[in-house]
C-alpha cells in the first residue's frame, strides 16, 4: 500500500470515526436517558435528580423510582423544563431562544448521514469518488460546526441561568457536546486529507501520462 493509500484510507477512517460519534449524539436522551449535550444537577428537595437535555428531548431522572422522558420530537422548551423542576424564570427572550435553536438540533442526523456518505464514497477511492467525498464531507463539516454553536448558544443560555439561580442546582455539559466538537475537528481533518489524496492523485496520473507520452515519442 502506497503512502498516498494510506492517508486516503486514514481520511475514511476519520469520516467513519465522525459518523460513530455523530450517532451517539444523535441518541441523546430520551433516546438514551443518561447521554445528554447538557445535565442539570437538581436539589434534594426538588423531585428527581436531574435533568437530561439531548437532541430530540430532555429526561428528568429518578422521578419516584423512575426516569420520566419527553417524547422524541423535533424542538422543545428547556427554559420550561427548568422552570417546571427549579421554579427559576426565564425571560421572554432567553426561553424564545433557546426554544428556537433546539429546533436546529434536527441536524445532528443530517451531519450523520451526511459524514457516513462522504465515508461509502472513499471507499470507492476513485478520483471523481474522492472528490465527491471532500465536497461532501466539508458539508458536513459545516453543518456540524453550526449545528455545534447553536448547542452551546441554547444550552448555554439555560446553564447560566441554572448556575446562577441556587447553590442547590448546578449545571455542566454533558458528554455529547464534546462528541459533536471531536466529530467536528474529524470531519475538517478529512475533509482536507480525502481533498490532498485526491488533487496528489490527479498529479500522479498527470505525470504518467506525459512520461508515457515522452516514452513512445
Amino acid at each position: 500500500m502506497g503512502l498516498g493509500r494510506f492517508i486516503h484510507h486514514f481520511g475514511a477512517f476519520l469520516l467513519f470515526a465522525a459518523t460513530v460519534l455523530l450517532v451517539v449524539v444523535d441518541i441523546t436522551a430520551p433516546v438514551v436517558n443518561d447521554i445528554s449535550i447538557l445535565k442539570v444537577e437538581l436539589g434534594d428537595s426538588m423531585q428527581g435528580s436531574g435533568v437530561t437535555f439531548g437532541t430530540f428531548g430532555y429526561c428528568v431522572l429518578d422521578v419516584n423510582g423512575s426516569d420520566e422522558c419527553s417524547k422524541v420530537q423535533v424542538g422543545y422548551n428547556p427554559a420550561d423544563v427548568i422552570t417546571d423542576a427549579t421554579g427559576s424564570e426565564f425571560s421572554n427572550a432567553s426561553e424564545n431562544t433557546a426554544k428556537a435553536l433546539t429546533r436546529v438540533l434536527v441536524l445532528h442526523p443530517v451531519a450523520t448521514g451526511l459524514c457516513f456518505i462522504a465515508f461509502i464514497l472513499c471507499l470507492g477511492a476513485g478520483t471523481l469518488g474522492s472528490f465527491v467525498a471532500s465536497m461532501v464531507s466539508a458539508l458536513a463539516c459545516l453543518i456540524t460546526v453550526v449545528v455545534l454553536a447553536c448547542d452551546f448558544v441554547a444550552f448555554g443560555i439555560i446553564k447560566r441561568k441554572v448556575n446562577r439561580s441556587s447553590a442547590d442546582i448546578s449545571a455542566h455539559w454533558g458528554v455529547a457536546i464534546w462528541l459533536v466538537v471531536v466529530a467536528g475537528i474529524c470531519t475538517l481533518a478529512a475533509t482536507v486529507v480525502v481533498f490532498f489524496t485526491c488533487c496528489a492523485g490527479r498529479a500522479r496520473r498527470r505525470r504518467q501520462s506525459r512520461k508515457m507520452a515522452t516514452i513512445h515519442e
